[in-house]
């Protein structure tokens, strides 16, 4: 959808539809990434309205605005959103929404800056994958109970008992982590994935992450990217290299390819979850579930 179309859907859609917003008296609250709304539903649970804009196995860097989304916009009482251009194609649409008073919320906002990890592909932009430092998802969390208690007060204990129980797992979860990668030794850490995903997972547990692709998956791969990363890993001797989700396999595919053409095998270690959780119903399709799958994956396949 161009500019041009999606300025005038945006316009048509907020005439017909913004006066008829049906809540039940529940705040109507959107989400973009499966993660958020993972998130947002823990807190809320049963107070809130919540819609999800993306599903399982979606790359928010390439999402588009489609017109049902515009619709679920419009109509949305606040919209949580990850911020850092992780987003990029949706940035014009949420402007569009904060000039019709709608509260759009950017969840790294609740973050310092200052402790984010810069990127080397955008001067003066962070990378967007904030998600995969615990602690940051826990200052998230009271950060996203703040905002709904703000705007439902009535509702504000039950908020901040939901956000004080999710803590306490996320906490469980720290714990799990660490004792499953200390099980692997530290000349192991080395992570090949299709794009710079990992990097502040990597930070955190000592993990030498190289990507594929950039931090955003709208920067493609080449040759000679294929080529170096192939050296790399023949150079250290790394055992797997992993395809992600959200990204095509093809990548990793040629990747695997260029490493056994010089006489090194490398093997595919897994599928990890990296812009988006796994399919409803699965274990993976909740943020701890993701991450203990995650890690495991990582483990198994690098030990």
């Amino acid at each position: 959808m161009n500019k041009h179309i999606l300025t005038l859907t945006f316009i048509a859609i907020l005439f017909s539809c913004k006066n008829n917003k049906q809540n039940n008296g529940k705040l109507n609250v959107v989400t973009t990434t499966t993660m958020i709304t993972d998130l947002v539903n823990n807190i809320g649970g049963d107070l809130i309205n919540v819609q999800g804009l993306m599903g399982s196995g979606v790359d928010p860097h390439l999402y588009k605005a489609s017109e049902g989304d515009v619709t679920k916009l419009v109509n949305a009482d606040i919209i949580f959103y990850g911020g850092l251009h992780l987003e990029g194609k949706l940035v014009e649409v949420f402007e569009k929404m904060a000039h019709q008073n709608i509260k759009t919320i950017a969840v790294s906002d609740a973050l310092d800056a200052k402790t984010l990890i810069s990127s080397e592909y955008f001067q003066g932009n962070y990378d967007p994958h904030i998600w995969f430092n615990i602690g940051y998802w826990k200052t998230i969390t009271n950060y996203v109970v703040k905002t709904l208690s703000e705007a439902s007060p009535e509702n504000k204990g039950a908020f901040e008992a939901n956000g004080k129980r999710y803590i306490e797992q996320l906490n469980q979860l720290e714990i799990e982590i660490k004792s499953i990668i200390d099980t692997l030794p530290k000349d192991k850490r080395i992570l090949v994935t299709a794009h710079d995903a990992f990097s502040y997972f990597g930070k955190e547990y000592g993990f030498n992450v190289v990507g594929l692709q950039g931090i955003s998956t709208a920067t493609e791969a080449g040759v000679q990217d294929v080529q170096k990363l192939a050296s790399f890993i023949i150079e250290h001797q790394v055992k797997a290299i992993f395809v992600e989700s959200s990204v095509p396999k093809r990548t990793i595919e040629a990747l695997q390819a260029a490493v056994n053409s010089k006489n090194h095998h490398v093997a595919i270690g897994g599928t990890l979850y990296s812009d988006a959780l796994g399919s409803a119903g699965t274990v993976e399709s909740t943020y701890i579930g993701m991450f203990k799958y995650n890690v495991n994956t990582i483990v198994n396949a690098l030990k």
